[in-house]
């Protein structure tokens, strides 16, 4: 029964790092920048329509 407990605890205590966590990573980084790039553009693009 104590041996049940120890594995649990092992596997809690060490998290699982995989090549999904790279990637999801990578993933949100390019997602925010290019989120980021879109309303600098539409801000931009806002700007110059109101000075026109």
């Amino acid at each position: 029964m104590e041996a049940m407990f120890d594995d649990l605890a092992a596997a809690l205590r060490q998290p699982r790092a995989g090549i999904f966590t790279a990637v999801r990573a990578f993933a949100l980084d390019f997602a925010s920048k290019l989120f980021l790039g879109v309303a600098v553009g539409v801000g931009i693009g806002i700007g110059l329509a109101i000075a026109r």
